[in-house]
């Protein structure tokens, strides 16, 4: 073989390792990555069914049920336009309350019911996590401008 051949068969491969590579991060990237939908869009429909997403805004008042197993809780996340039912199975944040904030990631069922497998509570009185306040104040502006 010439050293011409050799050269290029090494550059080759490694080009097919890089490639090979790249494919692997990429694949792993989209596997982890997790979309936020606020209660609204959800109900709308614009939320994948049978895929890992989040939903943020208020936990409705008078929603929060807990079960006779003593793990799983049914309680419904509103942005004040729109309720979504949540069931969760494990134990709460010690700060998870009616009429506050909280994220919850999980799958949506072809129920409509929200399957969490993990719930982030604000963590004082004056924060409400982004993502949870952005969809509470983009409801407000929609019920604003339909009430008008």
């Amino acid at each position: 073989m010439k050293p011409r051949s050799k050269r290029l068969m090494l550059v080759g491969g490694g080009v097919a390792l890089l490639v090979a590579a790249v494919a692997l991060v990429l694949s792993a990237f989209q596997q982890n990555l997790v979309f936020f939908h606020t209660p609204s869009e959800v109900a709308e429909g614009k939320a994948p069914t049978g895929k890992t997403f989040r939903i943020g805004g208020m936990v409705e008042d008078g929603s929060i049920r807990r079960e006779a197993d003593g793990l799983t809780v049914r309680f419904a996340i509103t942005d004040t336009a729109r309720v979504i039912p949540v069931t969760y199975q494990g134990t709460l944040p010690d700060l998870f309350k009616e009429g506050k904030g909280a994220v919850v990631q999980g799958k949506l069922d072809t129920d409509g019911v929200f399957r969490a497998s993990e719930v982030l509570a604000k963590h004082d009185e004056n924060y409400m996590p982004p993502e949870a306040a952005h969809a509470v104040e983009q409801a407000h502006k929609a019920g604003a401008t339909v009430s008008q």
